[in-house]
């Protein structure tokens, strides 16, 4: 057995030996997993309930999904307590004074990627889009780099390390994948094939993508393309913590336990009312602010396109661990050798012209 085979069935051994602590939730009726996922009886519960803050709304993201459907979505897996132990928990000066509200698409208004809005398809690939989406972000914060990077290769070449690709995976493997192995451009790997359906979009039965280490553009190399991050790391869950890596870094990577409720939400500041627990779901932290009802908020963006929430972003409870948002916080800081060899490749470019 080659050390790379022995060290893949060590670590699935481990794997085995530490299981995930999984998100409490109950087993749902087959019945029900057949039902459409939108429910007037919900919507109903939420919006004439007075202590609510939050209206509810048939989504039209989800108006033919059914509940089995949309659990699938939800991939993100709770890391094993095990694996907890390895991983820096980072924390910041309380002292830092921080803004009542903040926005990261004002505050780095330079940067496209923090405002986009994706769409995971038919895919449970929420915990690589979260990982990508802030770590692009960072690119442009930190480096003045207006990039997208590559959901697909993340989703389709991390394997088992990072956990099932569409079946779901860890929030912080894909960071530390970051770290080790890069992640190409969209441009180089894109999530969406040219008909934008089916790649691993529209089909809810698409399985996960296959790893080709190829870009689309024969032009391109699949090695240059790669961005890395220096480190993965978790943000410690008291919120003044998230709120200052959010300011001085930019967006994060949270997961949380979604509800049956969660998928009506239209706008206003979200806390579960009603309905099932779901499964987790990962997403990008992208502010905070206070509601004019006074009730202090997280803002963040999903990836279930405009036709869901409030334009495609939520407000979540803030300073009470709704959910859980504030347990499963992860980044990781962008690499400068990314700088260093495109500023070679641009003198290199310079050079052929000036001949």
């Amino acid at each position: 057995m080659t050390p790379s085979h022995l060290f893949s069935a060590t670590l699935l051994l481990l794997l085995a030996a530490f299981p995930a602590q999984a998100f409490s939730e109950r087993p749902i009726h087959q019945l029900k997993l057949n039902s459409h996922i939108l429910q007037d009886s919900i919507i109903k519960h939420v919006n004439e309930n007075p202590k609510a803050g939050w209206e509810a709304a048939r989504n039209p993201r989800f108006s033919n999904y059914t509940v089995g459907e949309f659990k699938y979505l939800l991939g993100a897996k709770p890391t094993p307590k095990k694996e907890l132990l390895g991983i820096p928990v980072i924390t910041h000066d309380k002292s830092l004074k921080l803004p009542k509200s903040f926005d990261a698409r004002t505050a780095w208004s330079q940067c496209s990627s923090i405002g986009k809005i994706l769409d995971q398809g038919h895919c449970g690939s929420c915990w690589a889009f979260g990982a990508v989406e802030s770590l692009s972000d960072r690119f442009c914060i930190h480096f003045g780099m207006n990039i997208s990077l590559s959901v697909n290769d993340l989703l389709a070449c991390c394997g088992f390390l990072c956990g099932g690709g569409c079946d779901g995976g860890y929030p912080i493997y894909a960071w530390r994948y970051f770290v080790h192995h890069g992640v190409v451009t969209e441009e180089c790997d894109p999530y969406f094939d040219d008909i934008g359906c089916s790649h691993p979009g529209c089909e809810p039965a698409y399985p996960t993508p296959k790893c080709v280490r190829k870009c689309v553009n024969k032009n391109q190399l699949w090695r240059d393309s790669k961005h890395y991050s220096v480190s993965a790391y978790r943000i410690s869950s008291n919120p003044h913590n998230i709120m200052a890596e959010v300011y001085k870094n930019g967006p994060v990577e949270v997961a949380f336990t979604v509800y049956e409720d969660f998928a009506h939400y239209k706008f206003g500041v979200y806390k579960h009312i009603t309905g099932d627990v779901m499964g987790g779901h990962a997403v990008k932290l992208i502010g905070w602010g206070t509601s004019d009802d006074g009730e202090d908020y997280w803002l963040l963006a999903n990836q279930w396109n405009k036709g869901w929430g409030d334009d495609g972003y939520f407000k979540i409870k803030r300073g009470t661990n709704e959910c859980g948002i504030e347990e499963d916080v992860v980044a990781g800081l962008p690499s400068s050798k990314n700088l260093v060899r495109e500023v070679v490749s641009m003198e290199d470019t310079l050079g052929d012209a000036s001949v």
